[in-house]
């Protein structure tokens, strides 16, 4: 019996998520989460086979959650199921050490699927986010930088993401659970990254870069 913990600050999200899962014979979710610290622990605690984890979280987020596994050497598998395109994410997600990316919009149709394809130890990413990645593997392109979700890191590629979506710092820091200060400094890492001349031009970059990538 595989044992799953479920990472995502939305309760009826998790519920859901385990009503599907607890459908398979072989397959349990032992334990569930909505924070980083709440979820490192409980993966510490109960060593679970897979943990299947939420980008935007109740504090911080999901790449940093990952980052914390992986770096204290517990042997969790991570597949990260996200609201975001695999294009925004997924990259970030296995080079922090998770083994594959679903975007909650296909997650019932194939979320058991990748469940067992992680369980084998193998990489689960839409077929679109295989080509992508090939291609630059083949081509040999390596990122640039000078797009948001090149050049920035994950805390600022979320909050440039949330300027996008018309939200204010304070309802930033509220949804990040950042301070207002720390978001306000994420504001001018970012315009200083992208070389943007104020805030009015950072809030127009944001808002077409949500348009472009969803």
């Amino acid at each position: 019996m595989a044992r799953i913990v479920i990472v995502d600050d939305h309760p009826s999200t998790r519920d859901g998520l385990m009503t599907r899962i607890e459908l398979e014979n072989d397959l349990e979710v032992c334990g569930e989460a909505a924070d980083v610290d709440e979820a490192f622990q409980l993966i510490q605690r109960l060593a679970p086979d897979i943990a299947i984890i939420d980008v935007s979280l109740k504090t911080s987020n999901g790449i940093e959650l990952i980052k914390l596994v992986k770096s204290a050497k517990l042997t969790t598998r991570m597949l990260v199921w996200s609201m975001y395109e695999d294009s925004l994410y997924a990259e970030r997600a296995l080079r922090a050490g998770a083994m594959g990316y679903i975007n909650k919009e296909n997650v019932t149709g194939v979320i058991i699927d990748a469940i067992r394809k992680v369980l084998k130890g193998d990489v689960f990413l839409s077929a679109e986010m295989s080509s992508r990645m090939l291609n630059r593997v083949v081509m040999g392109k390596e990122a640039s930088g000078s797009s948001p979700s090149d050049a920035l890191s994950d805390r600022e590629l979320q909050t440039f993401s949330l300027i996008g979506h018309g939200m204010k710092t304070a309802d930033i820091a509220e949804e990040m659970g950042l301070s207002v200060k720390t978001v306000e400094t994420y504001r001018a890492r970012i315009k200083e990254k992208l070389e943007l001349d104020d805030l009015a031009a950072l809030a127009r970059e944001a808002v077409q870069w949500v348009i472009e990538n969803g």
